[in-house]
Order: C-alpha cells, then sequence, then structure tokens
C-alpha cells in the first residue's frame, strides 16, 4: 500500500518558514521544525527531504507569498513614487511592531550567503528583483512627473535596495523610530 500524507504539507511549509524566519537557519533545529510542524520525524524528511531542502523551500515560498505580493500590491497603488515610499514605511512600521523578525531573504544573506551558492543564488535573484521593483517605479514615476527626470533609473535603484537592506537589518537588530524615520526620509530625498 502506498504512503498516505497525513497533514496539510503547505500549512506545514508555512510553519517551518515561520520558525526560520524567527530564528534562522542555524538555530532552527530539525526538533524545531518537527515540533513547530506538528509531523514525525519520517514524514518531514519524506515530504520534504532534509533540513536544508526544507530550508530552500521555506525560503522560495517566503519569496512568493510575501516579498513578490507585497511589491505587486505596492505597484498597483495611485502612485508610483509613492510605491517606494510606502515600502519604506512599511518595514519601519513592521519594525516598531515589537516582532523584530526583519526579512527571512536579508536574514539569509546575511547568515548563509556567504557560504551556500545556492542559497546566495536565490537570494540574489530575489534582490534583484527587488531592485527591478525600484527601477520600474523610478521609471514610471518620471513617465508621470512626480520623479525628477534627471534621476538614474538604475543607479538609484541600487541605491533604494541598498538602502533598504540596511532598513531590514535595523529594523531588526536596532528598531530605533528615530532611526528607521531617518532612513525613511532618505529615501524620499533621493527621488526628488
Amino acid at each position: 500500500m502506498p504512503f498516505e500524507r497525513q497533514f496539510d504539507s503547505d500549512a506545514a511549509l508555512e510553519k517551518a518558514m515561520q520558525a526560520f524566519w524567527a530564528n534562522g537557519y542555524e538555530a532552527t533545529s530539525m526538533q524545531d521544525l518537527v515540533d513547530c510542524m506538528g509531523v514525525g520525524r519520517g514524514s518531514l524528511y519524506g515530504a520534504f527531504g532534509g533540513k536544508r531542502s526544507l530550508f530552500l523551500r521555506a525560503l522560495s515560498r517566503y519569496d512568493e507569498h510575501y516579498r513578490q505580493r507585497w511589491t505587486d500590491r505596492l505597484a498597483g497603488g495611485p502612485s508610483p513614487r509613492g510605491a517606494i515610499l510606502a515600502a519604506f514605511d512599511d518595514v519601519a512600521e513592521a519594525a516598531m511592531d515589537g516582532t523584530r523578525k526583519g526579512c527571512l531573504l536579508v536574514n539569509t544573506a546575511l547568515e548563509m550567503s556567504p557560504h551556500d551558492p545556492e542559497v546566495a543564488a536565490a537570494v540574489d535573484a530575489a534582490l534583484a528583483q527587488m531592485e527591478d521593483f525600484f527601477r520600474q517605479m523610478i521609471r514610471a514615476g518620471q513617465e508621470a512627473g512626480e520623479i525628477g527626470g534627471q534621476i538614474d533609473a538604475d543607479e538609484t535603484a541600487g541605491a533604494l535596495l541598498a538602502l533598504m537592506a540596511g532598513l531590514r537589518v535595523l529594523a531588526r537588530g536596532r528598531p530605533d523610530p528615530a532611526v528607521l524615520c531617518a532612513v525613511c526620509r532618505h529615501a524620499d530625498n533621493m527621488l526628488r
């Protein structure tokens, strides 16, 4: 008789993603995953492989369900410049809610990318898409006349990505509202 899965793999993956997001890869043990996912160790291995393969799937889920949906929602707003500023405001506001989880992609870039080429490639692809979001919003804002035509879209998109990554690190390690608001103001100044 073939093995029949007795759990919702999508819900279990979400729980694993939340554990990795809160604790990082190294600090999340297999027992932590078994406990939070509510599955047996054998079922976890059977459905997801080992910890690393589960992590890669969780990272992909985060990118698809959080980062991509977030930027799609922002891009659909009434103003390209407003979409960029809303991205920074969203991160600053989330940092002040007390959870201090930061961004799974940025956390992973700091923890694992230097040591794992496959993880580094996944993070790089997601960050490149974030940079492209900024580039597209800058160009659309220039066409709409709300961002100056003298601004180099490629260079500024890269600078905004770096500023966003820094904001995310600060949001996790030093969520001082005055500092976070200063970063948001700087993003605004870059678009003038």
